[in-house]
């Protein structure tokens, strides 16, 4: 194929494909549409299967229904938009899902985030002695005997870890606070 004959190839397919454009279109749009319930988006849809078409528009086979090819298209099209929106209702639905603490309770996730970083603030034997008291169920005693502490060590180190914890978690619901220190 020579230069000219191939230019000339091209103006034909570009009006094929606005030719396209203008005739089918309209129904297009209302196709889209009985889909996403969303007239900028049935618009957009259609568009971006023309665009599709544009670029393959070298690879055109007359044989090919192009009407079918633009109506399988936009419902392929259609249907990634919504699968993508379930995707994204779904995500956000699991970001505001209540998780559960230990003994049933239920914090936001957001919550339970600030109460897991204040408790990773805490010095390190002020977490230990806290964690065993608070998620172990231990006595201050058996948690002294354990680290081999006094039990007034154990003591102060409770009392500082929920004073740092009170400070750190002063923005939180107040029960939520109470069921957690308590």
């Amino acid at each position: 194929m020579d230069l000219q004959s191939g230019e000339i190839r091209h103006a034909e397919l570009a009006r094929s494909v606005e030719e396209y454009f203008q005739l089918f279109f309209e129904g297009l749009h209302r196709y889209a549409f009985t889909f996403l319930r969303d007239n900028d988006a049935a618009k957009d849809a259609v568009q971006e299967v023309f665009v599709r078409l544009w670029e393959k528009r070298e690879r055109l086979d007359a044989a090919q229904s192009v009407k079918a090819y633009l109506y399988t298209s936009v419902y392929h099209y259609c249907l990634n938009i919504k699968r993508h929106e379930k995707v994204k209702q779904e995500y956000n639905a699991a970001q505001q899902e209540p998780i559960v603490v230990s003994d049933d309770r239920l914090l936001s996730k957001e919550a339970a985030l600030q109460i897991q970083e204040a408790l990773d603030s805490l010095p390190p034997q002020c977490r230990l002695i806290f964690h065993k008291s608070r998620f172990e169920d231990k006595k201050y005693a058996a948690i002294a005997a354990e680290l081999n502490l006094s039990v007034k060590t154990v003591e102060a180190q409770m009392g500082k870890a929920l004073k740092i914890l009170r400070q750190k978690l002063t923005g939180l619901n107040i029960a939520i606070i109470i069921l957690l220190l308590i």
